[in-house]
């Protein structure tokens, strides 16, 4: 079964990338779509059959792989609880985005390729959780890594979709050189790649200590921190988060698959998955919570000022992979996996939801240029109302009930608190975050369905007016608008616009099709549900060991500890949730005019939010430029200057210039060759008889 779950994704992503308009778009299509969703109905049964007790881990051998000396692997696959997770997260949103895409993506010409690109991603992410060994983990992890460069640039015409990709490709690529050491270094202290004897050994080696340039370090701690980095850029945490934004440039489908089942959560998975090395290591496990409570906070900052519905997302993945991170970080093993997968559920619901409010708006994606849209669209409506409520984490604590972010990131915060010592201050951090988290999402949820129509002032639905009396303009999927001032929100009268007596210019905003607003059903089943119902398993002390089954580090004190702190405590992330909902209905709903106020009063913290804290600046400056000066240096002076100059260039010139010589000596006359003769002869009685 496990064999089926795996490679029906790569056989489907082969028939459809080997197809061509010949055999029509539909088959691609309906072999990709079904094969996830056979998958996905796979995976159900397994992951069912150890929350119940029922299924017992194994692992299924595949062929042999690798024998080079000491080092014997097989290419297996591993089915554990944790892979168990990972399984129904990203064969059922996998699935769902495929069918989305139906409809989404009708208008694109290439939709065989992107419909075989969705499905590869899916391989190498399946490829990457059912890893036996560290050298199968990293063949996904690179596999996702391909999989996220040809999705992102999958409009490659456009040089914004080429250079995001290109991004994502380069920042992840500094990230797997640290994975890559991080593999050689546990090989060379292991001696084994196989994930079981690795962290059955790893207990041994707590405070042991490798030399490196003449100096010792704790073994463990440079192997847990080299393994870190890769997940720093594969989960975009603080310092390698910068591709991620960019990825938007990509079609929703893409951003909602990376963002909320794949790509993003292979970090998290991976350290979870290690998580008995990682436990030796107390020096990691603070740098850990560090990042995650930092990348929580900056993203969650950055978010709040975000005029493109998708980025202001796009942040919001990042901020709750910081709380992912931190969570892992103090121990809370099993909260950071229940969050991963409360979030992939109402992260691509938000994301599905964005898509399908930019396809009601021909494509426009500036909330400055929205409004007023929850009775037009109202499907669309209510699924990002439920993602917003999940997200938010809406609940009530004394009946224990609640939309999904309200038991998995309260349990997060909980894990901080008890812990206690520096990790108290992720949960500080976090909390805080909650508040901008819950203002973010409601603002986004305010400029998009409340208020008067703002459409126009806006370029594209002008586009679409005029597309329907034949001027025929060009569109863009997912254009994103530069960005200005959020707190300049557009005149609802355009100039010269055509108004029909409600600011719409004409233009009135239509729901998705059905392919589309299927999906956003059944997601919002989960945004509203998985917390709920699964919060027993996950995060229960009385049953949490049992599910997991070593399948992650369990700490017994920890698990219990976090459920007898204070009630304040518990409270504190519902208190700033309602907190960010009121802040936010004052400035966009009660007092409109007060974010442009805001934005003119602090204009330097507000330009350096909207600037997401100058990382890119910054990076250009420090690396980019002086990347770019060593290049044209070595292309310059050093490939055309010395190697062409004295190499290929200098040798044609030497041949021209001799060949030049001979021309001139080959006159073709006989009388020169005749005196070229007698100077010879001459030469040679000259030498002869001064011997």
């Amino acid at each position: 079964m496990i064999q089926l779950i795996v490679f029906l994704p790569l056989l489907a992503a082969i028939v459809a990338g080997l197809s061509n308009r010949a055999f029509g778009i539909a088959l691609p299509k309906a072999v990709t779509t079904g094969a996830l969703f056979v998958s996905a109905g796979l995976s159900w049964p397994i992951f069912l059959g150890f929350l119940f007790g029922e299924q017992t881990a194994y692992v299924a051998p595949v062929f042999n792989w690798v024998t080079s000396g000491t080092m014997v692997f097989d290419w297996a696959l591993r089915v554990d609880s944790l892979t168990a997770v990972m399984l129904v997260v990203i064969t059922s949103v996998s699935a769902l985005v495929h069918l989305y895409s139906w409809g989404y993506m009708s208008e694109d010409p290439d939709q065989p390729r992107f419909f075989a690109y969705l499905s590869l991603f899916t391989f190498a992410m399946l490829m990457l959780v059912t890893a036996d060994n560290l050298v199968q983990m990293f063949f996904g992890w690179e596999g996702v890594g391909l999989a996220s460069y040809l999705l992102i640039g999958f409009w490659f015409r456009k040089p914004s979709a080429n250079a995001a990709a290109i991004k994502a490709f380069v920042v992840n690529r500094v990230g797997d050189l640290g994975f890559m050491l991080g593999i050689f270094g546990t090989y060379l202290v292991f001696q084994t790649v196989s994930i079981p004897e690795i962290l059955a050994a790893a207990p041994g080696m707590a405070g042991s200590t490798i030399g490196f340039l003449g100096h010792r370090f704790d073994t463990m701690t440079v192997l847990c921190l080299l393994l870190f980095v890769g997940a720093m850029g594969k989960s975009a945490q603080l310092g390698l988060h910068t591709w991620l934004p960019d990825a938007m440039e990509g079609p929703t489908p893409v951003s909602a698959l990376i963002h909320a089942a794949t790509m993003v959560t292979a970090g998290v998975f991976m350290v979870c998955r290690l998580s008995p090395m990682f436990a030796t290591s107390p020096t990691a496990l603070g740098f850990i919570t560090f990042i995650g409570a930092a990348t929580c906070l900056f993203a969650a900052t950055v978010g709040t000022v975000q005029n493109d519905i998708k980025r202001v997302i796009a942040y919001s993945t990042c901020s709750q992979l910081g709380y992912m991170f931190f969570a892992a970080g103090v121990g809370a093993y099993g909260a950071a996996m229940f969050h991963l997968f409360t979030h992939a559920f109402f992260k691509a619901l938000l994301f599905l939801g964005a898509g399908s409010v930019i396809h009601a708006m021909h494509h426009e994606q500036d909330m400055r240029f929205y409004g007023g849209l929850r009775k037009h669209i109202p499907i669309t409506f209510w699924a990002m109302m439920m993602g917003t409520l999940a997200i938010t984490g809406v609940g009530i604590y004394w009946i224990h009930a609640g939309f999904a972010g309200f038991h998995s990131k309260d349990a997060i915060l909980e894990a901080a608190f008890a812990r206690g010592g520096t990790s108290q201050l992720a949960f500080y951090v976090g909390v805080f975050a909650a508040l901008l988290t819950s203002f973010y999402s409601w603002r986004l949820m305010f400029l998009t369905f409340w208020g008067k129509p703002r459409w126009a002032n806006s370029e594209h639905i002008q586009h679409a007016v005029h597309d329907a009396h034949g001027h025929g303009h060009d569109h863009h999927h997912d254009h994103a608008p530069a960005a200005e001032d959020a707190g300049h929100t557009p005149d609802v009268h355009a100039p010269g616009a055509h108004d029909l007596g409600d600011g719409t210019a004409g233009y009135h905003p239509h729901e998705s099709p059905w392919s589309m607003r299927l999906p956003l059903i059944i997601l919002s089943l989960g945004a509203v549900l998985a917390g709920f119902v699964f919060n027993h398993w996950f995060i229960q002390p009385e049953s949490n060991e049992a599910f997991w089954n070593n399948a992650i580090y369990f700490d017994e004190h920890l698990m219990h500890a976090m459920h007898e702190v204070p009630l304040w405590v518990k409270l504190s992330a519902t208190v700033v949730m309602l907190l960010g909902l009121g802040t936010a209905w004052l400035t966009y709903i009660r007092h409109p005019e007060f974010p442009a106020k805001f934005a003119d009063m602090f204009r330097v913290l507000y330009r350096f939010l909207l600037n997401k804290w100058y990382f890119d600046e910054l990076y250009n400056v420090v690396f980019v430029k002086p990347a770019f000066w060593f290049g044209r240096l070595f292309w310059k002076k050093g490939d055309e200057g010395t190697i062409d100059r004295f190499g290929p260039n200098g040798s044609a010139a030497l041949v021209k210039f001799g060949s030049g010589v001979a021309a001139r000596v080959q006159t073709g006359y006989l009388y020169t060759y005749a005196f070229v003769m007698l100077l010879g002869l001459t030469a040679v009685v000259t030498w002869a008889i001064t011997r």
